[in-house]
């Protein structure tokens, strides 16, 4: 079947079209993207504007138009913290549906925790053991553990890296060292409970996802997107501090133009990096595994698991 996944997230609208069916790898037919920044455009209390909201549906139209011309059978549409988190949230879930024919609707941090769980233990298999799951989106920070497809454990933070440049770092590029120093305080505070639940949780291996641990990890030396989907990448403890000791130092601009960073997120990789150092350095681990796979590909599984 030719399966349509529609993920407003806290940076972008993304839809990925893949063939696939129940028990077989989904391969992917198509990819694009339309750069909204969400979760950085919110207003005053957390409101959507409405110039984000016609931009939201502008994007999701197109979206729907795209899938539509690919004979897609069915678009399974959601989105995450942005949305979620947002006061008038609801009000342009309605808006988008109403406009585009499309049911939108906004995953809990919970959820997203565990579907992009299940997507790394299918990519990794179950000689991987126990796993503990780490995914920093644009909005949120999602943790699960557990030994099955399920996690025993899922957990959501609002520690993602867009929500924190626009809370922390302000404009000033690169920013303050003063700056950097309270937004490292707020991260250790607000990681303490997800602390303490992890801290009696065992794993054997730890996953990351996200394109901002796919992005810090190849600042640390791990291979290139052309060395291809199967490659191995791991980021170390001792890598990541040293990526991040450097990019605070270092403008968006130029942050940008090195392999592995995009342009339109690399103003936010830093709060990502303060993000991923604190949450390895308090769980204490040295190492972790890079995951292509992460919350649209879980959709993806769920779905055909279902059919």
């Amino acid at each position: 079947m030719r399966l349509g996944v529609l993920d407003v997230g806290s940076n972008t609208v993304h839809l990925l079209v893949v063939d696939a069916h129940r028990g077989a790898h989904p391969w992917p037919a198509h990819s694009e993207k339309a750069t909204l920044r969400l979760a950085e455009e919110l207003g005053p209390g957390g409101v959507i504007s409405e110039a984000s909201a016609e931009a939201l549906v502008a994007a999701v139209a197109g979206a729907r138009d795209a899938a539509r011309r690919l004979r897609t059978e069915e678009l399974v549409a959601f989105a995450t913290s942005a949305v979620r988190d947002a006061v008038n949230g609801p009000q342009v879930l309605r808006q988008v549906r109403e406009a585009t024919g499309v049911d939108l609707r906004a995953l809990s941090g919970e959820d997203e925790a565990r579907i992009t769980f299940l997507a790394a233990r299918r990519w990794f298999g179950w000689s991987a053991g126990r796993l503990l799951v780490l995914d920093i989106g644009g909005g949120s920070l999602e943790i699960a553990a557990g030994v099955d497809e399920e996690p025993e454990l899922s957990l959501s933070l609002p520690l993602g890296a867009g929500r924190l440049t626009r809370e922390y770092l302000g404009d000033d590029d690169p920013p303050s060292p003063a700056a950097v120093a309270a937004l490292s305080a707020h991260v250790e505070s607000a990681l303490e409970p997800a602390v303490e639940k992890l801290t009696p949780v065992r794993w054997d291996r730890v996953v990351t996802t996200s394109k901002t641990f796919r992005s810090l990890a190849r600042l640390a030396g791990a291979a290139p997107s052309s060395a291809g989907l199967w490659q191995p990448r791991q980021l170390s403890a001792t890598g990541l501090r040293q990526v991040l000791g450097f990019i605070r130092h270092i403008p968006s601009a130029a942050l940008g133009t090195m392999d592995g960073v995009s342009a339109d997120r690399a103003h936010q990789l830093l709060a990502g990096a303060v993000v991923a150092d604190a949450v390895l350095r308090r769980l204490a681990i040295e190492e972790v595994d890079q995951c292509p796979w992460a919350l649209r590909e879980g959709v993806i599984l769920r779905q055909l698991d279902a059919a």
